[in-house]
């Protein structure tokens, strides 16, 4: 209705205007429902509406995927950090040997070696886990 009537008035404004009182809306909804239609003819500059929604829809995969990626990468860090954790257990459980060394020691895992007895009677002396040798 806009298109057709705006060679009867001064302006595009005062068209909206006074069509706008006739159809029972205000002159601001009416022109936004004209711009986009302006846009989708061509004759004003800018994306059209399905290019908006296109534009829409990639925002929201662009944000879905920034999401995905930060919970993979606190995933990656968590189990890099289990991962380090096993090895340095289990560097420690090689370090201190099998249970047939070291009677004296009480704790589940139990030292071999003369340095590791050593250490060993340092670390678990200051942890009340073993009792140095008698």
């Amino acid at each position: 209705m806009v298109f057709d009537a705006k060679d009867q008035y001064p302006s595009q404004w005062a068209a909206i205007e006074s069509i706008a009182g006739k159809i029972g809306c205000t002159a601001e909804t009416l022109r936004k429902w004209v711009r986009p239609g302006e846009r989708d003819s061509g004759a004003r500059p800018g994306p059209t509406t399905a290019e908006e929604q296109r534009i829409k829809e990639l925002e929201r995969g662009v944000r879905e995927l920034r999401k995905t990626n930060e919970i993979l990468k606190l995933a990656s860090a968590y189990f890099a950090q289990a991962e380090l954790d096993r090895h340095h257990k289990k560097s420690i459980v090689l370090a201190w040997g099998s249970s047939r060394s070291a009677a004296h020691c009480r704790s589940p895992l139990r030292h071999t070696g003369a340095m590791e007895r050593a250490s060993a009677i340092r670390c678990c002396s200051l942890h009340g886990r073993c009792a140095p040798p008698s």
